[in-house]
């Protein structure tokens, strides 16, 4: 027996949707304008169906699906490549978005995109054959992350877990290891830019660019780095270069 199962997604009106998908490299195999909108894209093993309705409102939307892949971090680069050529960046707020790869308590590591018509895709890869949700850090700043990362991005909740990081940055008797500080303020930063709360977002970001990490401390936090030198424009190499340079140029003055 060969079973698969392929989700069938709403949207308002199937062009954008479609268009989207094109640029991330799938191809439109079939069409159906009448009597209802349908249509299906496929790129390599993953295969989405798409239907219209006239009064769905994709800002509202809760539709999702599982891609399950082999390559999570190759094909968020390619995706990301592809949207960069077509939009001149890669959308992280409103609709269409994408977000970073991240390693989950479950045992996967993924990254959610969400496409113009409000479905959002998480493309996921296994890092342990145990799925289960792994109990919540007792430590205070670990534990601040793992719920702050669930509600930003598994409920899409970003005013709670702006509050969460908030609560947890605002505590004097006990304080964050600088990876931990840094995660703290990317993530918030990430909320913030999602929100439209650029003034806070700039604020999390100039505080997390100024953390330093050894050059241990740099590799375990890498994903981290890698969204934070994308919400600055640039890449985690590039933001490291120009910390040093600055630190240089305050040692020198």
């Amino acid at each position: 027996m060969n079973e698969t199962t392929i989700p069938i997604l709403p949207c308002r009106t199937l062009q954008p949707v479609l268009d989207f998908y094109t640029v991330l490299g799938f191809e439109v195999t079939f069409q159906q304008r009448s009597p209802n909108p349908y249509a299906v894209v496929r790129r390599g093993g993953m295969e989405l169906h798409f239907f219209g309705m006239k009064h769905y409102e994709p800002a509202g939307s809760f539709s999702t699906c599982v891609v399950r892949t082999d390559d999570v971090d190759g094909l968020y680069e390619a995706f990301r490549a592809r949207l960069k050529a077509a939009y001149g960046r890669v959308p992280n707020r409103g609709l269409p978005r994408i977000g970073p790869p991240k390693d989950t308590s479950h045992g996967v590591r993924q990254f959610l995109m969400t496409d113009p018509g409000g479905n959002c895709i998480r493309v996921g890869q296994r890092t342990s054959d145990d799925q289960h949700h792994r109990p919540a850090p007792e430590e205070t700043f670990a534990r601040a992350l793992h719920h702050a990362s669930l509600l930003a991005d598994s409920k899409e909740d970003l005013t709670g877990a702006a509050k969460v990081v908030d609560r947890a940055l605002r505590l004097r008797d006990e304080r964050p290891t600088p990876v931990q500080l840094l995660r703290l303020l990317v993530l918030r930063a990430d909320v913030a830019t999602r929100l439209g709360d650029e003034e806070t977002a700039a604020s999390a970001l100039a505080e997390a660019a100024a953390v330093h990490l050894t050059a241990e401390e740099r590799s375990s936090a890498h994903d981290d780095l890698e969204l934070l030198g994308q919400l600055q424009g640039r890449g985690p190499e590039e933001h490291w270069r120009h910390q040093e340079e600055s630190r240089h140029r305050r040692r020198s003055s």
